[in-house]
């Protein structure tokens, strides 16, 4: 007998949950946020707003389903199953937070605070949970195949991103490192910059679009269903040892990105979170590419 579906619904700490956690008593958050010119009554509202989604949301998951709840900070260490439908209640970024940790699941963006958010990733409202659970079950339902990117170590350390993945030093130094196609006949350069981003058409609104500018780059921004990447090297420097010649491409297909680590230690992370990183030390090669895993986002 299969298992039952099971809803599990993502979220995140609110900011007043945090400043309670922090201060101990709404009196004492409200004198630390006073101090700091805010008002505790806009941070409480929006809690209040997130927390009457996550339960309208929790009851529009069908009786026979099963239930769960992960807090962004355990997604790291929650099993999600092949049965699961993924009810991300939230923004935008919480979307891109659970993205790495699924394997074609459906996921469901619910957005708490509408008009706040901008509601790329979180396109639903939380009354329209009880409609687009059961929905997502149906043969044909309305899915996007969003294109994620990923970065495999030579010692098969693996990490998965949604918008971007960004490989250099994890201070202020200098990332040293030789880079090319992942081809024999290639011969990598040798590079000095402050990293490397490869991104996805998820990621060309934001970081990923923030280079393209500031380089005055031709190439095409690709769009977020698209089955191709782009990538720059940040501030590359050129020396008689390092060169600037390869500062941007594409990568579509199989195509892959390698960089050979010439720095004691480097790491390389995705969509912002530096806590979950791959760390790379002296001559490991890391190859970046499109993943066969895209992101099944309701639309």
């Amino acid at each position: 007998m299969s298992l039952a579906p099971r809803a599990v619904l993502v979220h995140r700490t609110t900011e007043y949950e945090e400043l309670l956690a922090r201060h101990g008593t709404h009196g004492q958050a409200e004198f630390f946020l006073a101090s700091r010119g805010r008002s505790i009554q806009e941070v409480a509202e929006r809690h209040h707003r997130t927390r009457r989604t996550l339960g309208e949301v929790a009851a529009a998951v069908p009786a026979r389903w099963r239930q769960a709840r992960v807090e962004r900070a355990d997604l790291d260490r929650f099993l999600f199953g092949p049965e699961d439908v993924v009810v991300v209640v939230g923004q935008d970024g919480l979307v891109a937070n659970a993205a790495k940790y699924l394997a074609g699941q459906p996921v469901i963006g619910i957005d708490t605070e509408p008009g706040r958010n901008p509601g790329v990733l979180v396109r639903h409202r939380g009354a329209d949970a009880a409609k687009l659970l059961p929905a997502v079950l149906v043969p044909g339902a309305g899915v996007d195949e969003l294109t994620m990117v990923e970065a495999v170590s030579d010692d098969t350390q693996r990490l998965l991103a949604l918008n971007e993945i960004y490989l250099g030093p994890p201070g202020h130094q200098t990332a040293r490192y030789r880079l090319g196609p992942d081809t024999d006949t290639a011969t990598p350069e040798a590079q000095a910059s402050s990293g490397v981003l490869v991104g996805t058409g998820t990621g060309a609104t934001g970081w990923l679009r923030s280079l393209w500018q500031q380089s005055g780059s031709t190439l095409p921004l690709p769009g977020p269903a698209e089955q191709r990447l782009i990538w720059f090297v940040r501030e590359a420097w050129p020396s008689p040892a390092t060169g600037t010649s390869r500062v941007e491409g594409v990568l579509v297909a199989a195509e892959r990105l390698r960089v050979t680590v010439e720095s004691d230690r480097l790491v390389a992370f995705g969509d912002g979170v530096e806590s979950d990183a791959l760390e790379l030390t002296w001559g490991q090669s890391v190859r970046i590419g499109m993943s066969d895993i895209a992101l099944r986002l309701v639309s």
